[in-house]
């Protein structure tokens, strides 16, 4: 779980001042709300507008659990990364009781950045007055302060944040106030018990910053409509046209289509496929789900594998993206999984890589001053329609 360093991606972060959101927005979201069939996509302006990604961040990002990536990318003590978006940055670290903690990347002292990137620490210490932290966040040492009246270590341990797992997937809220993340998420473990994915395990993580709005990135993995258009000669006939989208209960969605063969490999690549999860039957013995879990995680879950995306703002035309690759313990023991795997890790780079000008191009589009709403493919959009009428629900609630 690799992050760049802070300073990396200052210049993408080019916020302006906000201008006042009006009320005709709201109304445009309204239209979201409607059955699948009758629903609008968002306005443009949920992809254009500055004011609206700060009403993002207050009340998706910071209202809500947000997803950080895989528990098993931070396995042993002392594990640790930064995320960094918007204006945020936190700390994810395993302590030396191996419990997950996540904490504001500020010191206590006078607020100074305290980590960058990803690595192995026994502590953490401030580079500007070295305050020093244990890892479960407390104030171990704090120089020549025994001089400040009244000072006590215990009123300055590091702000920290609840973290919560869910099939691996390791989430955060900043929010003290919101539900916790079983009943957020609701029956997000059933619809996914088929798949042994809390036992996947992490192979290959990637970086990278793509010039989209962090929703449209999302929505296009999300969606069968663009396959023949985007992908013709790569993956596109490898997929069959899906189910209807689950009824689900919980901050998510998701939709099950069948495959020829693995949504894993490209079209003509299929040859190269590693053993089936162990288990699988029925349905799931050849297909993939495709879930979101809202506002910013999704993953797609085969036969073979499972590839996870989680996405965050940087601009409202920007945004930092995670791509993870997990397959089973038994897979990656197998004999000749290194050479196999390859062809997996090809699948993802070459869909990215035409997925990516597709999106850029989406941005620009949606920047026009006359861009409007539109309408949903019910059997081929669902999951976009859907997180798009939550998403209305969570703006509107906060206006």
């Amino acid at each position: 779980m690799k992050s760049k360093d802070h300073g990396e991606s200052q210049d993408s972060n080019r916020l302006h001042t906000a201008l006042p959101i009006s009320g005709s927005f709201f109304e445009s979201l309204k239209k979201c709300v409607l059955p699948v069939e009758e629903a609008w996509s968002l306005p443009p302006k949920c992809y254009t507008d500055v004011a609206v990604q700060e009403l993002e961040l207050s009340n998706l990002f910071r209202g809500h659990w947000i997803c950080l990536g895989r528990a098993d990318q931070l396995a042993a003590k002392g594990d640790y990364t930064c995320v960094d978006f918007a204006d945020f940055s936190i700390i994810l670290l395993r302590d030396n009781d191996l419990t997950l903690r996540a904490f504001a990347n500020s010191c206590r002292h006078r607020g100074a950045r305290l980590l960058d990137g990803s690595g192995k620490i026994s502590g953490i210490r401030c580079p500007f007055h070295s305050w020093a932290y244990k890892l479960n966040g407390s104030l171990a040492g704090a120089p020549h302060m025994d001089a400040a009246t009244g000072f006590c270590k215990s009123d300055f341990s590091l702000m920290s944040y609840r973290v919560e797992q869910a099939l691996g997937f390791l989430f955060i809220c900043l929010s003290p106030e919101a539900p916790d993340l079983e009943t957020t998420l609701g029956d997000f473990n059933d619809i996914h018990s088929p798949w042994p994915i809390e036992t996947l395990v992490s192979t290959r993580q990637q970086q990278f910053e793509v010039d989209c709005n962090w929703k449209l990135f999302i929505e296009v993995f999300n969606e069968y409509y663009h396959l023949p258009f985007v992908h013709p000669n790569s993956i596109d006939s490898v997929y069959q046209t899906p189910e209807a989208s689950d009824r689900v209960q919980g901050a998510f969605t998701s939709q099950f289509g069948g495959t020829d063969g693995t949504g894993g490999l490209l079209q003509n690549t299929q040859q190269k496929s590693l053993p089936k999860i162990p288990g699988l039957s029925g349905k799931e013995a050849s297909g993939v789900r495709y879930t979101w879990a809202f506002p910013n995680m999704t993953f797609a879950i085969g036969v073979d594998a499972m590839w996870v995306y989680h996405a965050f703002p940087l601009a409202p035309d920007r945004c930092l993206v995670y791509q993870t690759a997990c397959f089973p313990p038994e897979t990656i023991a197998t004999e000749g999984f290194d050479d196999l795997v390859a062809a997996y890790y090809h699948r993802l780079d070459t869909a990215l890589a035409e997925d990516i000008p597709a999106l850029v191009n989406q941005q620009k589009g949606m920047s026009n001053p006359d861009a409007q709403q539109g309408r949903f493919q019910p059997l081929l959009e669902p999951n976009v329609a859907h997180f798009a009428h939550w998403y209305a629900e969570a703006m509107i609630s906060k206006a």
